[in-house]
């Protein structure tokens, strides 16, 4: 991902220093477990990790290049960080990678970066969650035009249009927790994953140390199938960030102008046009929502190794691991920050809900006409052409709001009195019930 939109938290876990300490970790790790079993010298596996831990603490540049350089003639990135050790460690590094194969340290090391990246994220939700919760109780009561087919529909509250995002989001935390869970796994199986070569207690020790699990059967490589299902959940969540962007953009649409996203001082919308403040940031979150999302299919085709494994999966997963949860740290965090500072009018979205003179009140009319004994059919054809009446002549000096056409229709006189009408069209029956929503998405106790 570009600089532009990373941050460097996330960042560092991808860097070559942090996929080095990695690796070492796992190699030291599985030394000292061998060591515990019978295979490698207690002391050569103390001399192991003190070398190394060593030589990982001044990890420096030159390092990197003498890494770059021996896999220039090695071809082989594990086999080039392995003579890197020896050099550093000496004699003993004979006993470093014992019965191990490559995949053993690079899955293992992608689960562990995986988890890093993961732990970030949902600390990043947590920050979108508690935005979205404070706007939503902030405008538990602020009244506006639900929209269907973008129709006016009926009066709801812009605090649960949020409620919904917060739920969504709560869902999507859970999704990833679940996607952490699937992908904590670790692989010290060996060639072909048969432990011919390793003792299976290596892998759980190592998987204990690192905070993981050991994979059920692991064929060489940790199957991807867990994989897909990590990246599925962050395309899931990405879309969920795209329908609250797309929600503020279309709020902030001139015509409509009910809520907006902060325009910082300084700040400047057009080149050509200096009025202009445009939703860009919900607009950006669009984008990196696509682009979150365009890595699932390759996760998905990742799937289906030849055999006990194959590396098509590794050029890949080494462009959407960090592309992918760099893309969404980035775009969590910003949409946490426009929505703790969204602007939300709420005079302008009386106004638009009033401003088809009482038509989005239909249902509740509707309902009342049936009540009073009017079959629902005829209900129906009366609230209807009340309505179009009051829809085709909006503006026009002889048109009537939506209540005056309904009290002079004859089939109306008589069958429901203002009473009736004044609650039908009172927007604030409609959120009689909202407490029940927020009960059931924020707790009782919340609400």
């Amino acid at each position: 991902m570009v600089p532009r939109y990373s941050r460097p938290a996330m960042t560092a876990i991808w860097s070559p220093t942090n996929r080095y300490r990695i690796w070492f970790e796992i190699e030291a790790l599985a030394c000292e477990a061998m060591a515990e079993y019978g295979d490698v010298r207690k002391e050569a596996a103390a001399i192991i990790r003190e070398r190394g831990d060593a030589a990982m603490a001044a990890f420096s540049d030159a390092d990197l290049a003498r890494i770059d350089e021996i896999e220039a003639e090695t071809r082989h990135d594990v086999i080039a960080f392995l003579t890197w050790l020896a050099e550093k460690i000496g004699p003993e590094s004979r006993f470093v990678h014992l019965g191990m194969t490559s995949s053993d340290v690079l899955d293992t090391c992608l689960s562990v970066q995986l988890v890093q990246a993961s732990d970030l994220l949902l600390q990043d939700l947590d920050a979108v969650l508690k935005s979205l919760r404070d706007q939503a109780f902030k405008h538990k009561d602020t009244v506006m035009i639900g929209r269907s087919h973008g129709i006016h529909a009926e009066p709801t509250s812009f605090g649960l249009k949020i409620a919904g995002h917060y739920a969504e989001f709560k869902r999507n935390r859970e999704r990833l927790l679940a996607a952490r869970r699937e992908i904590a796994v670790c692989a010290i199986s060996g060639a072909v994953g048969t432990y011919a070569h390793v003792d299976p207690r290596v892998e759980s020790y190592v998987a204990d140390k690192l905070g993981l699990y050991a994979e059920d059967v692991s064929t060489q490589v940790i199957p991807r199938d867990r994989h897909a299902a990590f990246f599925c959940a962050l395309a899931v969540i990405a879309s969920g960030i795209e329908r609250l962007a797309t929600e503020v953009r279309h709020l902030q649409r001139s015509e409509v102008r009910e809520a907006e996203e902060f325009f910082h001082p300084g700040q400047k919308g057009s080149s050509a046009m200096p009025h202009k403040r445009n939703p860009v940031l919900s607009e950006n979150l669009t984008g990196l929502a696509r682009l979150i999302r365009s890595h699932v299919i390759p996760a998905l085709e990742n799937v289906a190794l030849w055999h006990e494994r194959d590396i098509s999966h590794s050029s890949v997963e080494r462009n959407i691991g960090p592309d992918a949860t760099i893309g969404l740290d980035f775009a969590l965090m910003r949409l946490a920050g426009m929505m703790e500072k969204l602007v939300v009018y709420p005079d302008r979205m009386v106004a638009n809900l009033e401003s088809l003179g009482g038509v989005v009140h239909s249902g509740e009319v509707l309902l009342a006409l049936a009540r009073a004994g009017i079959s629902r059919e005829d209900a129906y054809r009366i609230v209807q052409r009340n309505a179009m009446a009051t829809w085709t002549k909006l503006g026009e000096p002889d048109g009537r709001t939506f209540r005056e056409n309904l009290e002079q229709d004859p089939e109306v006189v008589g069958k429901i009195d203002a009473k009736i009408l004044d609650d039908a069209m009172d927007s604030a029956r409609h959120l009689s019930a909202v407490n029940a929503v927020y009960d059931k998405v924020f707790g009782r106790h919340d609400a």
